[in-house]
């Protein structure tokens, strides 16, 4: 899957937020500027994007401009309007046992997952892996068109998820009392682009923050997102995004796709051809490290029940090992990919010319051994 998603919670889950995903996946001080933030650690800010954008501060913010803390403190930690402060509806409900679902240990009570006010949703929009490397290693214009065709297939994606999936609901449901669902005039989102993975790896990706703060089609209040629908399209959101996104890199330089077994525990992946498996391989230290771990989740499963987990029972054993090998977030400049390995794996890239892709340059590769430039050199 190239779509992720994850609830994120208002008060909490705004300190998450700022911690991570728009301070480019490292771990800073809440109490450090996030503009200073931005050009100390070259990480690009984040950007403003879907329709529902044009209905904050009477227009005055516009989609692609800078996202600024201030006004991610107003909209996601209090559910307020980011330029004047304005309530959007009623107040986030605040409950004792709101806590962030990152932090929430195992043996938490059930009901401590539930009572929390839902300040938004993080869909974390990632390209295949073949295409980061291909993105790691070409020159700076071939990067360029990587990016663009990343960003246009995030946009058709929030573009459907605004037509198709976002709504809220009206009425009460109490009694005989009905609770409809009617469209909303637009969903209001902020973008963060990230470059490696939490390993050091190449890893293009997008965090789309949506707010759960919409404007109902139907009389113009504000209301909240329902959520059933925006849990139930996550797969559909990856197919969607991923079909998008290798159509418009066709397109834009000529690569082809096939597919490619991944064991037998997951499905097959989509990868470029002239990107071989083993530079891919090399590259994926973080899902190494899940692998082996969800074998080691399966082994005790199996010894316990004596028997092999279903499908759906494998899927969250390897969103368990997803999360009990996740690394301490740190922040680079230029992902330190200095691995002896490299020097003789980025040798297996072939471009044969009748793809019309672009060749990958020597040049690229720094002292060290690994590969330089990244997104410093966009």
């Amino acid at each position: 899957m190239t779509v992720s998603m994850r609830v994120m919670s208002a008060g909490d889950g705004y300190k998450y937020l700022l911690r991570t995903v728009a301070a480019g996946d490292g771990d800073r001080s809440l109490s450090t500027s996030l503009t200073r933030y931005y050009s100390a650690k070259g990480t690009p800010p984040g950007r403003w994007m879907g329709s529902g954008v044009p209905s904050l501060g009477i227009g005055r913010i516009v989609n692609g401009s800078e996202v600024t803390e201030t006004q991610l403190q107003l909209l996601i930690g209090m559910g307020r309007d980011p330029v004047n402060g304005a309530p959007l509806g009623r107040a986030y409900p605040v409950y004792r046992s709101s806590v962030d679902s990152d932090e929430l240990s195992a043996g938490s009570d059930r009901a401590a997952r539930r009572r929390r006010a839902v300040a938004g949703y993080d869909f974390t929009f990632s390209i295949p892996k073949s295409a980061s490397i291909l993105w790691g290693i070409a020159d700076a214009t071939t990067q360029a068109k990587i990016v663009d065709a990343h960003h246009a297939a995030v946009a058709e994606v929030v573009a459907y998820m605004e037509r198709e999936v976002a709504a809220t609901r009206t009425g009460v449901a109490v009694r005989d009392s009905a609770v409809a669902q009617v469209d909303v005039s637009g969903l209001i989102a902020t973008a963060f682009d990230h470059f490696d993975s939490r390993a050091g790896d190449p890893h293009l990706h997008t965090h789309v923050v949506i707010s759960n703060k919409v404007q109902a089609a139907l009389d113009g209040r504000w209301r909240s997102l329902d959520g059933r629908p925006m849990h139930a399209a996550v797969v559909s959101l990856s197919e969607l995004h991923e079909t998008l996104f290798a159509d418009a890199l066709t397109r834009s330089i000529g690569v082809r796709w096939e597919t490619r077994d991944r064991g037998r525990d997951r499905h097959p992946a989509w990868a470029i051809s002239s990107v071989p498996e083993v530079l891919v391989s090399e590259f994926s230290a973080r899902s190494r490290h899940i692998d082996a771990e969800t074998d080691r989740l399966i082994e005790a499963y199996v010894g316990s029940h004596g028997h092999r987990p279903n499908p759906v029972t494998i899927t969250r054993l390897r969103a368990q090992a997803t999360l009990s090998t996740r690394p301490a977030k740190t922040v680079r400049r230029i992902p330190p990919t200095c691995r002896n390995p490299v020097q003789g794996a980025i040798r297996l890239v072939s471009y044969p010319a009748h793809e019309n892709a672009v060749r990958v340059s020597t040049r690229r590769l720094g002292a060290c051994g690994g590969v330089i430039g990244w997104a410093g050199e966009r």
